[in-house]
């Protein structure tokens, strides 16, 4: 569904990725791991094109998406859920979700756009309590809840998550990640970036680590959790001897 290829990018004249190269299939989900400034947000804003590959391709659905805007990227099926949530601060519940859907009403019945914002009730009823709130007074947690349901609302046929977790509680974190793997079993394929190794690793099936802008590492996920370089750097654990 998703392919990189030696794909490099930079702040100015700063390099902030270096030969990149990953796939993601269609039903995975995806994980990228790595410390701070590793790339891992640059890497999803070049995806959906907020920030332009220097060099290299990229292909979603067998579609060169380099070099396209960020709204033509949505309206081909990529949706991000971006770092620190982003929700638009003064606009309800409600307004931040039809929003997340603006390109469908072009051509889709209300109706349909109304079922998929039920669902985002269902799996997010704590939502549907706050439908006229406005969003920049609901918690971390809300929000996060919020920005995932929006990114739904565009109906991607993948989704980019960039950190989920970031700043919230551990019981927030399982929730959030619950619901990646029952929007998984709805028929989505994801990408997520997570600095949380051990919750990334758990949900997904293939992950890559990157570092100082490079892919350092790849394979299935339980390959990497057996990793003696991942544990020791990631798992916060001494590597398991044979």
């Amino acid at each position: 569904m998703l392919k990189l290829e030696q794909v490099n990018a930079y702040y100015g004249r700063v390099q902030a990725l270096r030969d990149i190269s990953l796939e993601v299939s269609e039903g995975e989900i995806v994980a990228v791991i790595g410390p701070n400034g590793a790339g891992k947000s640059t890497l999803m804003n070049t995806i959906s094109g907020i920030v332009s590959a220097r060099s290299g391709q990229i292909t979603f659905a067998g579609v060169p998406i380099a070099g396209c805007r960020p709204e033509q990227i949505v309206r081909l099926g990529l949706s991000q859920v971006p770092e620190r949530r982003q929700v638009f601060s003064t606009m309800s519940v409600a307004d931040n979700l039809v929003l997340g859907a603006y390109h469908r009403y072009r051509h889709e019945h209300k109706e349909t756009i109304a079922q998929d914002m039920d669902f985002v009730f269902e799996i997010f009823p704590r939502l549907k309590d706050r439908i006229k709130q406005m969003a920049g007074t609901l918690s971390g947690g809300e929000q996060q809840m919020l920005a995932l349901g929006r990114a739904w609302m565009a109906k991607p046929k993948l989704l980019l998550m960039d950190e989920p977790s970031l700043g919230l509680a551990p019981l927030l974190v399982k929730e959030i990640l619950r619901v990646s793997g029952e929007l998984r079993n709805q028929g989505m394929t994801i990408l997520l970036v997570e600095q949380n190794a051990r919750a990334a690793l758990d949900l997904a099936d293939r992950a890559y680590v990157m570092e100082s802008g490079e892919v350092v590492l790849a394979g299935s996920a339980e390959q990497l959790t057996a990793d003696a370089r991942v544990q020791t750097a990631y798992l916060g654990r001494k590597p398991v001897s044979n």
